[in-house]
């Protein structure tokens, strides 16, 4: 198991790592700390999602809007992208994935 490290970049939240049902808790604890104006997820270095994963997103999407602000979602690998799609979760619940 690789376990979840994230930093700020600017307004960006780099994760990498695993995100799944045995690393969401220490990211879940510092939640209204990290997403604090951060306005951008990067992705990108994330090497595994699970299902827990994916429900810290959403919850952490949310809580970004609550915050008044849009949240980007930059570098989400094929399999992350293919398990929201099995989800068929409604749309607008996670903004589009963009490639950067």
């Amino acid at each position: 198991m690789e376990q979840l490290r994230w930093k700020r970049e600017g307004s960006t939240l780099v994760l990498a790592g695993e995100l799944d049902g045995d690393t969401v808790q220490s990211l879940w604890q510092e939640r209204a700390q990290v997403m604090a104006g951060v306005q951008t997820f990067n992705l990108a270095r994330l090497t595994r999602v699970d299902t827990a994963g994916l429900a810290l997103l959403i919850h952490l999407v949310d809580l970004a809007r609550k915050q008044g602000g849009e949240l980007a979602l930059q570098g989400a690998s094929d399999k992350l992208q293919t398990l929201v799609k099995l989800y068929n979760l409604p749309d607008g619940l996670l903004p589009a994935f963009t490639s950067q």
